[in-house]
């Protein structure tokens, strides 16, 4: 068997939850392969809304397994909140919720380094979601970090005061005081107090290993989904750095995050809104500084939904979304958010880039290193809701014409197009 892989195709906010709890019911297991709490994967059951910062989008089908990948880092707090909503919801994680040994751990330390590199950084600062991804990666590269697997062993305590010094040292080169800092409008000693008691709770639930577990399961035939957070565009190699995450987001990431081999990998579903957004500093070619672009957000309701950030919101890229087909090998698009364009008299979609007098149609390292004029070809809006629509063919002409001139230009089919946030209101093709 292959593992299919599911993942953004923008910078990130493009849907994927949503998807992924309407595909789990193909699936056998769920996996999240990289990112941490900074992502909130957003699923709308039965009018009922749910976000999951680092539980895979499947665990709302019990007879699912869902996995946190090794390549997923964690708060252990936030993930005790994530677990103590779902009990409230009436799901029971401790039936289908598996947690790799080799998963790291986000320390209280962390989220203060993490305010007071983006403080330091005054006007140039990153965006920077504040949950302490960035440090938390920066320790697992250096060897210093800790896992899941640790919180088992007598001496994790001795181990995490060790690696808390650590991070105050660096704080106080800073000049940061962690003891006047808050976290989450806690104060440091308040949320390491919770923060400890999350890890008690955390060692009654399954720690695996969960590369073995994973394979195995290939071997025996099941069916496997792996889940990304973020979007390629925010890729640490390949996307709009240095305004990035702390992982490969890309389908490469599959491999290193959960342990598989790159002949496993199957289907890659790309997601990509019918526009752009994008939360944070950094290039944004597309960007609607306009009324436009408020009309995008409003209809849209685009805030994070992990910071509650306004998004900044611009026209579809197609030379940014054929650069993210190309690095992930995309086999089939599933495009979002159409019916927020409903009202639209005109929309408009880049087709390239004027850079210095020039054309290019390529997102290159420069064209994300210097201002470029984004090229248009405008499209006539479909102006009707699409509500109840669950047929392809039945989609108005004009959303057709506007799906179909994505298609020639990438090169792929939209296999799957939402036209609303419920699960009901997907369209697979």
């Amino acid at each position: 068997m292959k593992i299919d892989v599911l993942l953004g195709l923008q910078w990130g906010d493009e849907g994927k939850g949503k998807i992924v709890d309407v595909l789990t019911p193909q699936y056998d297991i769920i996996a999240r392969f990289q990112g941490g709490p900074n992502a909130g994967h957003t699923l709308q059951i039965e009018g009922d809304k749910h976000v999951l910062h680092t539980i895979p989008s499947g665990i709302f089908h019990p007879e699912k397994i869902n996995i946190i990948g090794n390549g997923v880092i964690a708060d252990p707090y936030i993930l005790s909140q994530e677990l103590a909503k779902l009990v409230l919801k009436g799901v029971d994680p401790r039936v289908n919720l598996r947690i790799s040994k080799r998963a790291h751990l986000i320390l209280p330390t962390h989220r203060m380094l993490d305010a007071a590199y983006e403080q330091a950084m005054g006007a140039g600062k990153i965006g920077s979601t504040l949950k302490g991804i960035g440090p938390c990666y920066t320790d697992k590269t250096a060897r210093y970090g800790l896992r899941f697997g640790d919180i088992l062993a007598n001496d994790f305590t001795d181990k995490y005061n060790a690696l808390k010094i650590r991070h105050i040292k660096i704080l106080e080169s800073y000049n940061f005081d962690h003891k006047t800092q808050l976290i989450d409008k806690s104060s440091f000693d308040e949320y390491e107090k919770n923060w400890f008691a999350a890890i008690e709770e955390l060692r009654t639930f399954p720690l695996i290993d969960s590369e073995l577990y994973i394979n195995k399961a290939l071997a025996e035939g099941k069916t496997i989904l792996a889940e990304g957070a973020q979007g390629s565009l925010l890729d640490i190699d390949f996307g709009s750095y240095p305004y990035v995450t702390s992982s490969n987001t890309i389908t490469a990431g599959v491999c290193s995050g959960l342990g598989v081999p790159p002949s496993a990998i199957g289907k890659v579903f790309g997601v990509f809104k019918a526009y752009c957004t994008r939360v944070g500093s950094g290039p944004f070619p597309t960007e609607l500084n306009d009324a436009t672009g408020e009309s995008l957000r409003d209809h849209g309701k685009e805030f994070g939904s992990t910071t509650g950030r306004p998004r900044r919101c611009g026209w579809l890229d197609l030379p940014a979304l054929r650069y993210a087909i190309m690095l992930n090998g995309v086999t089939d698009l599933v495009m979002m958010k159409s019916d927020v364009m409903n009202d639209f008299e005109t929309i408009n979609i880049c087709t390239g880039y004027e850079v210095n007098g020039e054309t290019v149609q390529d997102l290159t390292y420069e064209t994300l290193a210097n201002p470029v004029k984004p090229l248009y070809q405008s499209f006539e809006g479909w102006k009707q809701p699409l509500h109840g629509i669950s047929d392809y063919n039945l989609l108005p002409a004009k959303l057709k014409e506007y799906t179909g001139f994505i298609e020639n230009t990438v090169g792929l089919p939209v296999k799957i197009l939402s036209s609303g946030p419920g699960r009901e209101e997907t369209i697979q093709r």
